[in-house]
């Protein structure tokens, strides 16, 4: 079993057996309840028993009291402790406290899902093992369940809420954590943030006494903050050191936070902002999943667990495991001016280069012929696509290409039949201003009527010719929250009833459709969290699609997210984001570190770009199996000066991808080696030129990039160089 339990001490053990513990302890407080607190998580322990480290709880030698510096494993509001809490309840008298008292436990294998949100799972009981652990506030019947489940293999642990309420009268619950601990010791915190276009830049913030809080309350996880934090010892690095982290499997509004108090205790919580939700007597409401890592190999170990579960045990269906299609999207290629002949002149460029699926974005709906309406009327536009959508699908079959398709089902235009028809399904709040961004209100979702029709109306489309491909796109966030619906002491709940009518149409959506790939998006990277990739496999990592921004954009993402989930594209140049001309070749090996296609129009290139294009399709095809399921490693990063590095390697090490980048030249550069950390030291390789090295040389001394002088291939400024290793 991966949970222990000591009866006589006490004592939950939480463990894989090799990588970490995670350990719990009921303990008495002051006026006689019996609570739960969090003693350990870290490095994986032999001895459960660390009674030696309460005693400092049973203290008090503070003014605050005790509270306020015991490690509560779900610590409340209004019992004296003044550190980020996980639950605020307001009872019947008006009063802001809860006191949980431990009621008891079970220990179950295997892993239950979490009703109507997305989560991590398991194929056989074997593989995770799962503790529930009672707790009551006795005068408001308020009832907490903390459910830990401890992945076997996977080295990561999971942790959610059930709320019941056991009581007589409502109890309001103020953004209610999903999990939470407590460390020993000063920590770094390290985060994504960002914004359209520049999503998940690394920032690394030095240890303080103070919160340091990241948060959306967009009504989307955002591109602003991505619901992932990890606190780090002072002396991580990317390959050494310790990593605590949290990353939420939900796609609305978080908060994660963390408090080093004056006793040298970091307390680390999150889960969902922006949720006032009245529970009513014998109802429940069950918080989504928080992944929790810890890594004693640095950033990339931790990366490294993260990416194994997300690739292997979030993602779902054929495409969790299929190789993922090359493909070419015609959006920067025509915008919204294109018509049956110019999209399938593309389509017959790209069939030629060996081209996989071709993708229809914007532009094929209603009147929609700028950004400006018919968002919600999902029928075909006939004036631009002559009957309808199989004709044009039909002819890219022949071709050998499969057909994709765009949506944004979330959202809808004034200007459209269905706002005519329907003008409270938005989100709006009575005599309120309608605030648009890019012309356009947000469907209600928490409505059961407006999923129903979205359901309806994609699925319509989708049965109507053989698409075998869908980006879902949201491009705008939420103001006027409200809910026609809804009474007014239940209006603070539209963000999660959002989220929970959302998750209801994705599974219903592919479900029905499991053939079809779908991508994730919103505005590019804006929802790009585990949530979504519970329903969607990969997501589109940024509308910046230039070569250089990339580099920042996929380094950090990788951070908590597989390159299996990363949609990355070679687009014309100048770079329709930014102007910057990089060459192709960059622009190739760039791309292909994540899942690869084009975003431009092929028919307008001329037989030496198209050669080479097709040189790329063929190399991805060669290395895709080792950089959508291989395992990633950072080596250089783009945030700490001119050079970028990473490798892909397969599970044996008998396959390496080392990708090297250079951002702009600079005189007398200083020779740059960089090492290949995830390789077999003890095995010669030869590279695709046929040189010969040997694993521990480019273990310990590595490989130079040669981007100009003598032996380079190219001057350009921007730059890069790969090494494709096999092991002879």
């Amino acid at each position: 079993m991966a949970i222990i339990y000591d009866a006589q001490k006490e004592t939950f053990h939480l463990t894989d057996g090799t990588h970490f513990s995670f350990i719990l302890k009921t303990a008495l407080e002051l006026d006689g309840i019996k609570t739960l607190i969090n003693t350990y998580w870290g490095p994986a322990l032999g001895d459960a028993d660390l009674s030696h480290l309460n005693e400092d709880n049973k203290s008090a030698a503070s003014f605050d009291g005790f509270a306020n510096h015991n490690s509560y494993a779900y610590p409340a509001r209004g019992r004296g402790d003044f550190r980020p809490v996980a639950l605020t309840a307001t009872g019947a008298d008006g009063a802001r406290c809860a006191v949980l008292a431990y009621q008891g436990h079970a220990i179950l294998p295997g892993k239950p899902g979490i009703p109507g949100l997305p989560a991590v799972y398991v194929e056989n009981e074997a593989e995770a093992d799962t503790l529930s652990i009672r707790m009551l506030d006795g005068l408001t019947g308020l009832e907490v369940t903390l459910r830990y489940t401890v992945m076997n293999d996977l080295h990561a642990l999971t942790s959610s809420v059930i709320f019941e309420n056991q009581g007589n009268h409502p109890i309001l619950l103020e953004n209610p954590a999903s999990a939470c601990a407590t460390l020993r010791g000063a920590y770094d915190m390290l985060h994504l943030h960002g914004g359209w276009a520049k999503e998940r830049a690394v920032e690394r913030v030095p240890s303080l006494h103070g919160i340091r809080e990241i948060s959306s309350s967009r009504g989307a996880s955002g591109h602003h903050h991505n619901p992932f934090m990890a606190l780090l010892s002072p002396d991580a690095t990317e390959q050494h050191g310790d990593c605590y982290a949290m990353n939420f499997v939900y796609s609305g509004s978080f908060r994660l936070q963390a408090e080093e108090n004056e006793f040298g205790y970091t307390r680390f919580v999150g889960g969902m902002n922006e949720c006032f939700w009245k529970l009513m007597p014998a109802e429940a409401l069950h918080t989504p999943e928080m992944v929790m890592v810890y890594s004693d190999k640095g950033l990339n170990g931790m990366s490294q667990i993260y990416h194994q579960l997300y690739r292997t045990r979030l993602c779902r269906g054929i495409w969790r495991d299929t190789p993922r299609p090359i493909l070419v999207n015609n959006w920067e290629g025509t915008y919204f001016n294109f018509t049956p002949e110019k999209l399938l002149a593309i389509a017959e460029k790209a069939a030629n280069i060996g081209i996989e699926l071709f993708v229809l974005d914007d532009g094929w709906f209603g009147k929609r012929n700028q950004d400006n309406c018919s968002l919600g009327d999902w029928v075909v536009n006939e004036s631009k696509l002559p009957g309808g959508l199989a004709p044009l699908v039909n002819k890219m079959n022949a071709l050998g290409l499969k057909f994709g398709l765009w949506f944004e089902p979330e959202m809808i235009s004034p200007d459209s039949d269905l706002y005519r028809a329907h003008p409270d399904w938005c989100l709006h709040v009575p005599g309120r201003y309608r605030n648009e961004q890019r012309h356009q209100l947000i469907l209600d979702m928490s409505r059961t009527d407006v999923q129903d029709y979205v359901i309806s109306a994609v699925s319509n489309v989708l049965n109507s010719a053989n698409i075998e491909y869908v980006k879902w796109d949201m491009n705008r966030n939420y103001s006027e929250v409200g809910s026609a619906l809804l009474s007014p002491d239940h209006q603070g709940e539209v963000h999660h009833r959002y989220m929970l009518g959302l998750y209801r149409v994705l599974e219903t959506i592919t479900a029905r459709f499991p053939h079809i790939l779908f991508e994730s998006c919103s505005g590019g990277g804006g929802r790009f969290d585990p949530g979504m990739l519970h329903y969607m496999p990969q997501t589109w990592t940024s509308d910046d699609s230039d070569a250089v921004e990339r580099l920042f954009i996929q380094y950090g993402t990788s951070m908590a997210y597989p390159v299996s989930s990363m949609g990355a594209h070679v687009s014309a140049v100048p770079n329709h984001q930014v102007g910057r001309v990089t060459t192709l070749e960059m622009r190739g090996h760039v791309a292909m570190s994540g899942n690869f296609g084009y975003e431009l129009d092929l028919s307008s290139l001329g037989d030496e770009e198209l050669a080479m294009m097709k040189d790329q399709v063929a190399f991805v095809k060669e290395i895709r199996a080792l950089t959508q399921q291989g395992r990633f490693t950072r080596l250089v990063s783009p945030f700490e000066g001119r050079f970028a590095a990473w490798q892909f390697s397969s599970e044996d090490q008998s396959e390496i991808l080392v990708c090297l980048f250079r951002r702009y030249a600079a005189a007398n550069s200083p020779m740059q080696f960089v090492k290949i950390p995830d390789i077999d030291e003890k095995r010669w390789y030869v590279d695709q030129d046929g040189r010969e090295y040997h694993g521990s040389v480019l273990k310990h001394v590595g490989v130079r990039p040669v981007f100009e002088g003598p032996g380079a291939k190219r001057m350009e400024d921007a730059a890069s160089v790969i090494f494709h290793l096999k092991a002879k």
